[in-house]
């Protein structure tokens, strides 16, 4: 793996991570460096590769008092959103997603008769595992923390009746466009009540986000919070459907499937794109 590989970037940006987590983000840059066996000039270039950011300006992203401009600041009005047509189609990390959901009939079958194919991947964010039916990206998930196989069990089990094929020269033009600003497609395989919540989450805006209430209220259930949170929770396509994006209404993180530290990384790596 070459050190300009987006893996490779994201791997020392998680070392980084834990250590600003576990000391604060207030740390020098000789001293992070250090941390990590790099001089401070390769740590630099890296990290700024990466995130098009110097290490101290991507600490204050990670911050939870940034978080709490976003909400201030940033907060995507999903109601006006979806009305306006932003559901059909979005614009993500300068990547343009179409997506179709499955019928609920055919969810209930638990998949039967779909044919899903996977690979193993990199990613901005570490590596991943990827799922896709021929109509899209069906499933994304990170396998670094929990592991390759727990990522695979992760997903599968979710369509219990669908068989899965390994073969990643399959969803290679969907992966390459994912990662590399080109047009991919979705396939959103979940409940009702989940497709939903995942459509609106596909509204919110690079740079912004939104709280788990506002969503309830756009799809037009404003009591049902606790639930849309048990829904964002179970988004199976990290990353490109936002879920990351959905905050507590005090600016808190609020939970990640695959971890608060990748979360926080995410946001902060959209607002340095974004310059917030």
């Amino acid at each position: 793996m070459t050190d300009q590989s987006p893996a490779y970037h994201y791997q020392v940006i998680a070392r980084a991570l834990q250590i600003i987590d576990a000391e604060g983000p207030c740390l020098s840059l000789e001293i992070l460096a250090a941390r990590m066996q790099m001089s401070p000039s390769h740590f630099q270039r890296v990290f700024s590769q990466w995130v098009g950011v110097s290490p101290k300006r991507y600490q204050q992203y990670l911050t939870l008092g940034h978080a709490r401009r976003l909400l201030a600041e940033r907060r995507t009005l999903l109601g006006t959103a979806l009305e306006t047509g932003l559901s059909g189609t979005g614009r993500l990390h300068d990547l343009f997603l179409t997506w179709e959901a499955m019928s609920p009939g055919d969810y209930a079958k638990g998949g039967e008769g779909l044919e899903i194919r996977w690979g193993r991947f990199g990613s901005p964010f570490g590596p991943a595992v990827v799922m896709a039916t021929g109509r899209g990206i069906c499933g994304m998930a990170f396998a670094d923390e929990g592991g390759e196989e727990a990522a695979l069990k992760d997903l599968a089990v979710r369509w219990p009746r669908a068989t899965f094929i390994e073969d990643p020269a399959a969803l290679g033009s969907l992966v390459e466009g994912a990662f590399g600003a080109r047009a991919t497609a979705l396939h959103l395989i979940g409940a009702p009540f989940q497709i939903k919540v995942w459509e609106a989450l596909l509204a919110i805006p690079t740079g912004h986000v939104t709280t788990y209430a506002d969503i309830a209220g756009a799809i037009g259930h404003p009591s049902s919070y606790r639930a849309v949170g048990t829904a964002v929770g179970r988004n199976p396509i990290s990353f490109l459907i936002p879920c990351h994006r959905a905050l507590r209404r005090d600016g808190g993180l609020g939970g990640y499937h695959w971890g608060l530290p990748r979360k926080r990384a995410m946001l902060a790596w959209e607002s340095a794109r974004t310059g917030l």
